[in-house]
């Protein structure tokens, strides 16, 4: 069954990132980052596995992320440097969980690590939940041994909230165990993320926060 339609910005500015809907002339700038990064992607990523695509392969699967963000399915978003450059990596409000939940996925390559920017994406992508579309619940979900990963929705207020054991499988079908991390709508107020500096934009570029 298709989602219900939601309101849900094609572009959000924060301040040292650019998180928009994928285009497929992004291919270039988006296969360079995962060709840099597939050391640091292979453990976490299954689908790294089968990189590297092609140009027109990357073209192929951003037409697809497109469509599925115009027909309300599913929304992924570049991570770009300000000037839109540079691929920082990819995350995600997602419609797998229930009408009133997203969740929320992201990478970033391998040279950006530690400098903050998957928080600052998180944080971004909550308040766009919360604020404009109007979800109940945001969740993360994570590998218990991504550190890393896991830090985010620690350090925005989210509860970790289970340990699903073998909820997933990497790409050879070995299973493994999920983090569950979880905020409600009636928590998210006391979060960093309510405090997030961002502007967001609609489709025809009409501000909506």
């Amino acid at each position: 069954m298709e989602n219900a339609k939601r309101t849900m910005p094609y572009r959000i500015e924060t301040k040292r990132l650019v998180l928009r809907c994928w285009q497929p002339d992004d291919a270039g700038i988006l296969k360079e980052a995962i060709d840099s990064s597939l050391d640091h992607l292979r453990p976490w990523m299954p689908w790294a596995t089968h990189e590297p695509q092609s140009v027109e392969a990357k073209a192929d699967r951003l037409r697809v992320f497109r469509g599925e963000f115009d027909l309300d399915r599913d929304y992924v978003y570049g991570i770009l440097s300000r000037d839109e450059r540079l691929a920082i990596g990819s995350s995600g409000l997602h419609t797998r969980l229930d009408a009133g939940g997203l969740e929320i996925g992201y990478w970033i390559r391998a040279s950006h690590v530690g400098r903050g920017l998957a928080t600052e994406t998180a944080s971004a992508l909550v308040k766009v939940a919360f604020e404009i579309t109007k979800v109940e619940r945001v969740e993360i979900h994570c590998r218990p041994d991504n550190v890393a990963s896991a830090a985010v929705p620690r350090k925005l207020g989210f509860t970790h909230e289970a340990t699903r054991r073998e909820m997933s499988r990497d790409a050879d079908g070995t299973p493994h165990d999920s983090m569950v991390w979880t905020i409600l709508a009636r928590e998210y107020p006391e979060s960093p993320a309510a405090r997030t500096a961002l502007t967001a934009y609609d489709a025809i570029g009409k501000r909506l926060l």
